[in-house]
């Protein structure tokens, strides 16, 4: 089954109409999840990841609109069936997981049908960054919370312990002279360290170094990088509690850490980075950018 226009383009109005086909689904469902009845699953992030995600696209929206498109075959219209659906039984059957995930393939299908297959070749880190906005499943994050917690405890404590704080550590609970603060997960857990990865990822593609070795060395290092940063954030809300009180570290000053979370890990990759252009130095684009800028 096909539809015939192949090397031609779809019309403004056909893919606004796909476009808005897939928003009546995707909605309801990001509402439910950000502020609505799912948003205990959420971290907070998923607004800004969003967000970028629009962000790119937009960039890459010329390059978008002008690939020839190509036949409709019976694989297209089987991946518009496994979406819907998937849609259906994460919607009714509240699996939000599934769900989130059948939104994130019906927006592949609309790429496919309005843009063409070529539309997955130049998109595809923006899906891969898109999916960071899924909630992992609980039992991986329960697992792997309370070790990265632990660790991240451990190494705050001793680096203040080292500048002379009055400071001693049971797991997760950290003394401070009269103060005790439990190391929550959103402080040093597995869900901000997955957005931090997130972020180091969508560093090392807006960058676009020539060197491939630069690029992914950049994006493996946003890991001890999330590490660090989480543990400077520790470190900054103990800090304050002990200089200011409690009522201090745990109101905006709490929130507030959240931004240097990732200020902390941006400084820190960008840092990396510079470190890696010494043995990969960007003397000229990569051979696909060059072609790409001269067209």
């Amino acid at each position: 089954m096909t539809d015939g226009v192949a090397d031609e383009l779809r019309s403004p109005a056909q893919r606004w109409l796909l476009a808005a086909g897939w928003a009546s689904l995707a909605v309801p469902t990001l509402w439910d999840f950000m502020v609505g009845q799912w948003s205990a699953y959420s971290q907070g992030h998923e607004f800004v990841l969003l967000g970028v995600v629009g962000w790119l696209l937009w960039r890459k929206s010329p390059q978008l609109n002008r690939l020839p498109l190509a036949p409709i075959g019976w694989l297209t219209w089987l991946g518009w069936a496994v979406g819907l659906m998937a849609y259906t039984i994460g919607r009714t059957q509240e699996f939000i997981r599934v769900e989130l995930l059948a939104v994130w393939w019906m927006a592949l299908m609309v790429l496919r049908v309005g843009w063409g297959p070529q539309a997955w070749r130049q998109t595809w880190f923006i899906w891969l960054f898109a999916l960071f906005m899924i909630p992992l499943p609980f039992s991986v994050v329960l697992a792997l919370t309370a070790p990265l917690k632990e660790a991240v405890s451990a190494v705050a404590t001793v680096a203040l312990r080292v500048a002379g704080y009055p400071i001693a550590r049971t797991g997760v609970v950290i003394t401070v002279g009269q103060y005790q603060l439990l190391v929550a997960e959103a402080c040093a857990g597995l869900q901000s360290m997955f957005v931090l990865e997130a972020m180091g990822l969508l560093y090392s593609y807006l960058v676009q170094h020539r060197s491939w070795w630069r690029n992914a060395l950049l994006a493996a290092c946003a890991v001890p990088v999330s590490f660090a940063a989480n543990v400077v954030r520790v470190m900054t809300l103990v800090w304050v509690t002990y200089h200011f009180g409690d009522a201090t570290g745990q109101g905006f000053v709490h929130n507030f850490a959240g931004l240097v979370l990732f200020g902390v890990a941006l400084a820190l990759l960008a840092g990396v980075d510079a470190v890696l252009g010494w043995w990969w130095p960007d003397d000229q684009l990569r051979p696909d950018l060059a072609q790409e800028h001269r067209a």
